[in-house]
């Protein structure tokens, strides 16, 4: 058996040298990626052409930014959990729909994001900034419709929250199955040890007892619309999957099936 060649080696050393240095920045880099937040001076002044009020939610390390609309007479609550870009203000497009729908809508950012201070360290606390999030507003709304959705990223951590909490419903619009999933498809080279936050959403489903609502478009090029359908399968409680027909990843909100779709929903919840 003759040895390799030189050359050969050499490649394949550096090859494996970058293997191992493109693991470490996707390591290091991970929080970045995931959590690509967009800051607001303290300072800062949101121009809605509503009544609002900003809140804030003191946890370990850090006080997480809120918004509260409010409505004249509520006939409920919406908690909602935004996606992983932006901030509070970019993610505050629906006005309109909940003044229809005459629900109140209660909005936080993540450690670091818009107004919310500190950084975020872990999935653990993360979960632990939700509920404290939720605890801070959701006993307000005793004897109302109180609604946990999640958006994209915050599917995940909606999932979660309703395994511990009893929400009237819990709406997951274009959720995963796991981030662990989402990462295999993106970066294929990676070994699934390296996430930092795997956020098991097909591991939690089935512990929550609240009636649940999914709604994804069949365009949705980075969550496939199949995430919904794994999910759906391993609900254990009433459940039921909107498909938006020609809806992508960004763009779902626009249609107006969701909104009606929606609309329905959160009129069967409220009480007279």
């Amino acid at each position: 058996m003759h040895p390799l060649p030189v050359t050969l080696v050499v490649l394949s050393a550096v090859l494996a040298t970058v293997y191992v240095i493109a693991l470490v920045a996707l390591y290091v880099m991970q929080e970045r990626i995931l959590f690509p937040g967009a800051r607001l001076p303290v300072g800062h002044r949101f121009g809605f052409s509503v009544p609002f009020e900003e809140l804030t939610v003191t946890v370990p390390g850090a006080a997480l930014h809120a918004l509260l609309f409010r409505r004249p007479a509520p006939r409920g609550l919406v908690f909602f959990i935004h996606g992983n870009a932006g901030n509070v203000e970019t993610w505050t497009e629906d006005l309109d729909f909940y003044a229809r729908v005459e629900y109140d809508l209660y909005i936080f950012d993540f450690r670091g994001y818009g107004k919310s201070t500190g950084r975020i360290g872990s999935e653990a606390e993360l979960h632990a900034d939700v509920r404290a999030a939720w605890d801070s507003i959701a006993p307000a709304y005793a004897g109302l419709p109180v609604v946990v959705y999640g958006r994209s990223l915050g599917s995940g951590l909606a999932v979660e929250l309703a395994r511990h909490v009893t929400p009237t419903l819990v709406v997951l619009v274009t959720p995963y199955t796991s981030v662990a999933a989402i990462g295999r498809r993106i970066y294929p080279w990676a070994p699934a040890a390296l996430l930092k936050y795997p956020l098991r959403s097909d591991a939690a489903i089935g512990a929550i007892g609240s009636p649940l609502m999914l709604l994804h478009g069949t365009a949705d090029a980075l969550i496939p619309h199949d995430e919904s359908v794994r999910l759906l399968a391993l609900a254990t409680s009433p459940a039921e999957l909107v498909t938006i027909e020609g809806a992508s990843h960004n763009d779902i909100h626009e249609f107006p099936a969701y909104l009606e779709r929606l609309a329905e929903r959160l009129a069967t919840l409220a009480v007279d």
